[in-house]
């Protein structure tokens, strides 16, 4: 059996709500889903912001991409994969 991770996703959303900005320079820029990995959207759909990862020197691959509904997608891998977040 593969081990559970459990990400506390949480303090960044608190942090976006709040207007908040992660000190990393792409913190709340536009995602352009270059990959196609989200579903199709206009330029500027989508906002993209760091989740900080523990253990890890600078931000790390962790990010939260937002859409202008929205719509939230967790990237643990830095776009690699998302998964959606209800």
């Amino acid at each position: 059996t593969l081990p559970v991770r459990t990400v506390d996703l949480a303090p960044t959303i608190r942090r976006i709500q709040a207007g908040e900005k992660h000190s990393h320079r792409n913190d709340g820029s536009v995602y352009q889903n270059r990959n196609r990995l989200l579903p199709r959207k206009s330029q500027g759909y989508y906002r993209e912001y760091v989740v900080p990862t523990d253990g890890v020197r600078g931000v790390g691959p962790q990010r939260l991409v937002i859409g202008e509904r929205g719509e939230m997608f967790y990237t643990p891998d830095h776009y690699e994969s998302f998964l959606r977040i209800e």
